[in-house]
C-alpha cells in the first residue's frame, strides 16, 4: 500500500516544535493558508510574500514536490519536516528567517551554486548561510512524522489492518533479524525474521510503533492506520560517545519469543572475544554459550546438548557447510568480515530447517551497503582478508571478500608429540554475496563460496579438502498477507589423500559429497492472533563414498572404488505460532518428511536372527539408475509453549523430534578431514531424535541484566557404533561393521548476561550427561554387556566467563575463562599372558576420563580516532590465548616401547600463544 504523509493541523498536534528545530534555529512566524495542489515554488512565494522567511533553493530539486494541505498558525519547521520527510530534502532556518533547502547531505557546509534565491535576498543573508547551514539525518524527522498507512478503500471493515515492512541497518543497509516491534498493546508485538520482514496486526487510528534491537537504538514511528500497509524501517547501532548512557527496554526478545533454546549473537559480539590468535572465529564464539561445547582445543565441530557433531546442521545463507574449518580446527570456515551474526537453535529449530538431530547453526551472511564503495581487512600473524563491498547501479549490492593463511611457522611451534611440528599448511576461502531489487516487492540474493585446505605432516602425504557452494534466493513481499523466499542451490565437500614419496606405494584417495536442494517458505499473517509459516522442500545428495587408485605408472597399489549412494529427501512443513491471549502463545508445527534411497545399488539380503556376515548373505538384489531402493517416511513435530509472567518474564516449554538421514562414519570424537559420510539405505536406518524442554527467562531493567534458565531430555535412536576391527575406509559393506546404538542426554543451562554498560559480558553454565548404549535388538557383540556408557562428549560440567571493560571508547580490554570436565576415555588397566604372547587388557569402554579443562585468554582491543572523514579507519587487537600456560591434555594415546606399554597425553597448546592482529575499513 502507498504510505504517504498527512500535513493537516492533527499532525503538528503530535509533535514538540521546540524538540525538532534545527541547532541553530529558533521559533519563526506562524503560517496559515490553503495551499492546495501547488508546487514548492509557488508555496514558497506566497510564504514570502506574507512573512518575514526567505528561501534559497534549487528549481530542479524541488520540481516534483507537490504541496496539498492547509494551515492554521503553525510552524514552518513543522510544515517542513513533515513535507520533506519521505524525500531526501533537508532544510535549515537561520536566525534572520532565511529558509536553505538541500537535496543528500551537504558535505562542506555551503549553498552551491545554482540555488534558485528569491526576490528581496540580501548578499549578507547568503555569506550567513555559507557559514552557518547544518544538517541532520532522516531518521530525527521519521521519529516526529505521522505516517498515513494504507487506504479506507481497501480496508476489510474487521477495525485491524496488517503492518508490514523490514527492519535494516542505516549504515549497512542490510536486514536486521530479531528486532522486536511493539504495538501501544501487549498484544501487538512481532519479532523480525531472519530478513528483518515483520508483520503486525493493529487497529485502525493513530498509534504509535516502537522498534528495538540487540546493539541498536530505539526507533518510534506516528502512524495513522487506514488499511493495511507496509513501512520499511532503519536502525543505527548504538554508539555512545559522550559518556555512558543507558537504554532499558520493558522486556527482551528473549523473553518475548515463544521458541527457546535459542541463542544469537552479533558480529560486534563476537569481534571483542580473545579468540585463538586474534581471528574473529564464529564456531569458537558459539562455544562460549551453555549447552555447547567441543571435545578439545583445535578440533573441528562442537557438540550440541549432548549429540554428536555431525548432528548439527551448519548454513551460511541457506547453504549447507559440511566441513566448518580451516587449519586443523584453528580457524572456523567463515570469513568474519562476511558475516552480520549468527542463531543457534538447540531445541526451537525452525519448521522450515531438518535433516540433523541436535541443532541448527544459522550464520547471516552480508550482502553489501547501497551508498557507497567501501572495504575493509585484517592482517594478523597468522592469516590475512580483505573485503569490498558497495553498489552496482542503482539497485544491486556486493560484498566480496577473501582470506589466506602463512600458518607454516605456528605448526613448528607445536609439541613434538603432536606431530604437526614439522609439517606445512595452507587455507583459502572466497565469498561473494549480491543482491538485486527488482522493485519494492522483489529481492534477488546470490550466495558463493569456496574453501580450501591443504596440509602435510611428513614428506610423502599431503591432506586437502574443499567447501563449494552456490545458490539463489527469490524473496516476494506480497500485497496481501503473504510472502516467500524460494532458494535453490548447490552445496559440495570433497577432500583427497595424495601419496607421493615412494613410486611403488604411491596412491591418490579422494571421497566427495554433492547436494542439491530446492526450498520455499512462505509466511501468511491474514488471520488474526496467527501467524503461519508453511513451506516444501527437495534435497538430492550424491555421495562418492570412496575412491582409490594408483597415482602413477610404477605404484602397486590396487585400484578400488565404494559404490556411489544417492538420496532424496522430500518434505512438506506448516506452523501456526498462536496468540491464545496476551500472556500465553502456542507454536505447533510439523514437518513430513519422505527420504528415499536411489539406486544405481546392489543390495546384500542377509537371513535374518544372525550377525550380517559375507556368509549370511541369501541373495544380492540390483536397483537401476534412480529405482527406488528403500523408502523412509515419518514426521517431525515441534510444540512450543510461552506464558508471559509479568513485563519482565516468562516461562517457555516444548518438545521436538527430528529425523537424520546423513551419517559421520568415524571412530574419532571430532570431525577429520578423513571422515566419509553414508547415506540411509535398507541396512543403516534414520536417526531419530525426540527432546523435551522447560525454561525460564527474565530481565532485570534496574540492573541492565538477563538471565535464563533451561533444562531438557533427550533419547536418540539408530545412532551409529562400530564392532572392534571395523574398516570404515573403503568398505563396500559398511552395515557388516556397524552396530545399532541409541542414546540419551540430559541437563541444564543457566546463562546470565549484561549487555549494556562499561562493564558487560555473560556467564555461562551448563550440566549435562551424554549416555550410549548397543541397541537391545543388536546381535552379537554389546558394548559394556549392553549398559549406558558415557560419549566420548559426555562433559558433564561447563563454565565460560566472558568480560569486556570500556577503559575509554578506543581502549577495550576482555577476558575470558573456560572450565570444563575431562572427557572420557578408554585405557589399559591390565596385562596377562596368553599363549606366551603377553596381552593388554583395555577397561569398559569410556570408563575414565582425562584430567579437567581450564583455560583463560586476555585480549586489548585499540579503536583508532572517531574521525568521520579520514582515509582508513583502524584497530589493532593484542593478547594472549592460554594465559597461564596451562598444558590442558586433548587426548591420552599409548605405544609400546622396549617391550612396555606407555601412556601420553596430547596437549595442542602447552604454553602461551601471544597473537596481534591489524584491523582497517576504508
Amino acid at each position: 500500500m502507498k504510505v504517504k504523509l498527512i500535513f493537516s493541523f492533527s499532525l503538528l498536534l503530535l509533535v514538540f516544535p521546540q524538540t525538532l528545530l534545527w541547532a541553530q534555529s529558533q521559533k519563526g512566524e506562524p503560517i496559515s493558508g490553503i495551499f492546495l495542489g501547488i508546487t514548492f515554488e509557488r508555496f514558497a512565494e506566497r510564504i514570502e510574500a506574507n512573512t518575514g522567511y526567505r528561501f534559497f533553493f534549487k528549481n530542479e530539486d524541488v520540481e516534483e514536490v507537490k504541496v496539498n494541505f492547509s494551515a492554521d498558525k503553525n510552524e514552518l519547521t513543522d510544515i517542513l519536516q513533515a513535507l520533506f520527510a519521505n524525500t531526501t530534502l533537508r532544510f535549515f532556518i537561520d536566525d534572520d528567517g532565511n529558509v536553505f533547502i538541500t537535496k543528500g547531505r551537504v558535505i562542506d557546509g555551503r549553498v552551491h551554486a545554482g540555488y534558485r534565491l528569491l526576490p528581496n535576498t540580501q548578499a549578507d543573508s547568503i555569506e550567513k548561510a555559507q557559514e552557518t547551514i547544518t544538517q541532520r539525518e532522516s531518521s530525527d524527522l521519521d521519529q516526529y512524522t505521522l505516517w498515513e498507512i494504507g487506504s479506507a478503500a481497501t480496508h476489510d471493515g474487521s477495525g485491524i489492518a496488517i503492518l508490514k515492512g523490514t527492519v535494516r541497518s542505516k549504515s549497512e543497509k542490510s536486514p536486521i533479524p530479531g528486532a522486536l516491534v511493539t504495538g501501544p498493546q501487549i498484544s501487538e508485538r512481532v519479532v523480525s525474521d531472519q530478513n528483518g520482514n515483520f508483520s503486525l496486526r493493529l487497529p485502525l487510528g493513530r498509534q504509535m510503533v516502537m522498534i528495538q534491537g540487540f546493539g541498536l537504538g530505539q526507533e518510534r514511528r506516528n502512524l495513522n492506520i487506514l488499511g493495511d500497509g507496509s513501512l520499511d524501517i532503519e536502525m543505527e547501532e548504538d554508539y555512545i560517545s559522550l559518556g555512558e548512557v543507558t537504554v532499558s527496554s520493558t522486556r527482551s526478545v528473549q523473553v518475548e519469543k515463544v521458541q527457546m533454546g535459542v541463542s544469537t549473537m552479533d558480529i560486534s559480539t563476537m569481534k571483542r572475544l580473545p579468540l585463538l590468535l586474534g581471528e574473529v572465529d564464529v564456531i569458537r564464539s558459539i562455544l562460549t554459550l551453555p549447552g555447547v561445547s567441543t571435545v578439545g582445543e583445535a578440533s573441528v565441530g562442537f557438540n550440541v546438548r549432548g549429540g554428536a557433531a555431525d548432528q548439527n546442521l551448519i548454513l551460511y545463507n541457506d547453504a549447507t557447510i559440511f566441513n566448518p574449518s580451516h587449519l586443523f580446527g584453528f580457524f572456523s570456515a567463515f570469513n568474519p568480515d562476511m558475516v552480520s551474526g549468527v542463531e543457534l537453535y538447540k531445541s526451537g529449530i525452525p519448521i522450515q530447517h531438518g535433516g540433523r538431530l541436535s541443532s541448527v547453526l544459522d550464520v547471516e551472511g552480508t550482502y553489501g551497503n547501497d551508498e557507497q564503495i567501501k572495504g575493509g581487512g585484517g592482517i594478523g600473524l597468522l592469516s590475512s582478508r580483505l573485503n569490498l563491498e558497495g553498489p552496482i547501479g542503482e539497485n544491486t549490492t556486493f560484498h566480496l571478500g577473501g582470506r589466506t593463511t602463512y600458518s607454516n611457522w605456528l605448526l613448528s611451534l607445536l609439541d613434538e608429540s603432536t606431530g604437526f611440528n614439522n609439517g606445512r599448511a595452507s587455507f583459502f576461502d572466497i565469498n561473494l554475496n549480491m543482491k538485486h531489487q527488482l522493485n519494492d516487492r522483489n529481492n534477488i540474493m546470490l550466495t558463493a563460496y569456496v574453501s580450501g585446505d591443504s596440509f602435510r605432516f611428513e614428506r610423502d602425504t599431503t591432506f586437502s579438502y574443499y567447501n563449494r557452494n552456490l545458490n539463489i534466493s527469490w524473496e516476494h513481499i506480497g500485497h496481501a498477507d503473504l510472502s516467500f523466499r524460494t532458494t535453490v542451490g548447490y552445496d559440495g565437500y570433497e577432500f583427497n589423500i595424495l601419496s607421493d614419496l615412494s613410486p611403488s606405494r604411491a596412491f591418490d584417495f579422494d571421497f566427495g559429497i554433492n547436494q542439491f536442494h530446492l526450498k520455499t517458505v512462505a509466511n501468511y499473517t491474514g488471520l488474526e492472533k496467527h501467524k503461519i509459516h508453511f513451506g516444501a522442500s527437495a534435497n538430492l545428495m550424491e555421495l562418492n563414498p570412496g575412491r582409490i587408485a594408483p597415482s602413477n605408472e610404477e605404484s602397486l597399489v590396487l585400484g578400488q572404488r565404494v559404490d556411489l549412494e544417492r538420496g532424496l529427501e522430500s518434505t512438506l512443513f506448516l506452523n501456526d505460532e498462536w496468540e491464545l491471549s496476551e500472556k500465553l502463545s502456542l507454536s505447533l508445527g510439523a514437518r513430513l518428511m519422505l527420504y528415499q534411497f536411489l539406486g544405481p545399488a546392489d543390495i546384500d539380503i542377509y537371513r535374518e536372527g544372525v550377525i550380517k556376515t559375507g556368509e549370511t548373505v541369501v541373495e544380492t538384489i540390483g536397483f537401476s539408475t534412480n529405482e527406488v531402493a528403500q523408502n523412509y517416511f515419518g514426521p517431525e513435530f515441534r510444540f512450543f509453549a510461552r506464558y508471559l509472567l509479568n513485563q519482565h518474564s516468562s516461562i517457555k516449554a516444548g518438545f521436538s523430534s527430528s529425523r537424520q538421514h546423513l551419517h559421520l562414519v568415524t571412530n574419532t570424537s571430532a570431525i577429520a578431514p578423513t571422515d566419509t559420510w553414508k547415506l540411509s539405505d535398507p541396512h543403516v536406518r534414520p536417526q531419530l531424535g525426540n527432546q523435551v524442554s522447560a525454561g525460564y527467562f527474565t530481565v532485570i531493567p534496574s540492573k541492565n541484566l538477563e538471565l535464563s534458565f533451561e533444562t531438557f531430555y533427550r533419547t536418540m535412536d539408530n545412532l551409529l557404533d562400530y564392532r572392534s576391527g571395523a574398516t570404515l575406509i573403503l568398505n563396500n559393506a559398511l552395515e557388516r561393521d556397524i552396530l545399532a546404538s541409541e542414546g540419551k542426554a540430559y541437563g541444564v543451562e543457566f546463562l546470565l548476561k549484561k549487555d549494556i554498560g562499561r562493564l558487560n559480558g555473560w556467564l555461562s553454565y551448563t550440566y549435562s550427561r551424554s549416555l550410549l548404549r548397543t541397541s537391545p535388538e543388536e546381535l552379537g557383540q554389546k558394548i559394556n554387556n549392553g549398559r549406558f556408557y558415557p560419549s566420548n562428549f559426555d562433559q558433564p560440567h561447563d563454565v565460560f566467563l566472558v568480560l569486556n571493560y570500556e577503559i575509554t571508547k578506543r581502549v577495550m580490554p576482555s577476558l575470558t575463562a573456560n572450565y570444563s570436565t575431562g572427557r572420557p576415555i578408554t585405557l589399559p588397566i591390565a596385562k596377562f599372558d596368553y599363549l606366551d604372547v603377553e596381552r593388554v587388557y583395555f577397561s569398559d569402554r569410556n570408563a575414565y576420563r582425562i584430567p579437567d579443562f581450564f583455560r583463560i585468554d586476555a585480549s586489548v582491543n585499540f579503536e583508532g580516532n572517531h574521525r568521520i572523514e579520514k582515509l582508513a579507519h583502524s584497530s589493532w587487537s593484542v593478547g594472549v590465548y592460554n594465559l597461564l600456560g596451562r598444558s590442558n591434555p586433548y587426548s591420552a594415546y599409548f605405544t609400546p616401547i622396549n617391550g612396555t606399554l606407555q601412556g601420553f597425553q596430547l596437549s595442542i597448546f602447552a604454553r602461551p600463544i601471544p597473537f596481534v592482529t591489524y584491523n582497517f575499513r576504508f
